[in-house]
């Protein structure tokens, strides 16, 4: 009971305190999510309680669905250099990269694709200051379908790194198989306890440009980046 007690104390101050540490570290930037094969509703809203206090603001979010119907994307890029997704995987993963690209900074490509690529996609696609890449990846493929799987997903992921926007991949501390690996191979910070306000508080500061991989599981560097640096003194 005296565990469970200081546990719950533990709560209640990081509650309180987390708002003063990000407290409009954020304001006005514009974030979007990448979510690779579902975006689960406790995921979304640590998302959603990370930014609240920050001043920054959710205004893109992509679902892309998994494996991805190549079919349906071949048919919409008949016409392009990409025709061909449906026999080669250097295609899908060209695809990946220019959507991830457009993702961060506008394009005509998404409002062509996006039917068969997004299972769930609201906002404009244009002009992200962040992003936030989750992944839930369907267990059950088939060979080809897990190799199209992750080339589309290497793509994108370094679609979006290309631009120079600061990116990061989060999952929560109960996400199993974890994705931090995967995250990390394509140089993005990584936070893999998003649920919890330590993981909040490290995901702003990667969205800041904080670099490396943050939280409680073996794969990470540290729990938070660091946060604080002395205010300068005037004469």
């Amino acid at each position: 009971d005296e565990l469970v007690g200081k546990l719950n104390r533990s709560d209640e101050f990081a509650e309180q305190v987390y708002p003063v540490l990000v407290r409009g570290e954020l304001q006005g930037r514009r974030i979007g999510v990448l979510a690779l094969g579902g975006l689960p509703d406790d995921i979304s809203s640590s998302i959603e309680d990370a930014l609240q206090p920050t001043g920054g603001r959710l205004v893109e979010v992509a679902v892309v669905s998994e494996p991805p119907d190549l079919d349906n994307l071949a048919s919409a890029l008949s016409d392009t250099r990409l025709f061909d997704l449906e026999t080669n995987a250097d295609a899908v993963e060209a695809l990946g990269k220019a959507v991830g690209r457009q993702f961060v900074l506008g394009g005509d490509l998404l409002d062509r694709v996006g039917s068969p690529l997004l299972s769930r996609a609201s906002g404009h696609f244009a002009g992200v200051d962040g992003v936030i890449v989750v992944r839930l990846q369907p267990t059950e493929l088939d060979p080809e379908q897990r190799t199209a799987t992750g080339r589309l997903e290497s793509g994108l992921l370094d679609g979006v790194v290309a631009t120079g926007v600061d990116a990061v991949g989060v999952e929560g501390t109960e996400t199993d198989p974890s994705s931090i690996p995967f995250f990390s191979s394509h140089d993005l910070s990584t936070v893999d306890d998003i649920d919890l306000k330590s993981g909040q508080v490290a995901t702003v500061f990667a969205l800041l440009g904080a670099e490396g991989n943050f939280g409680v599981k073996d794969s990470a560097d540290r729990l938070l980046p660091d946060l604080l640096t002395p205010a300068p003194r005037g004469p």
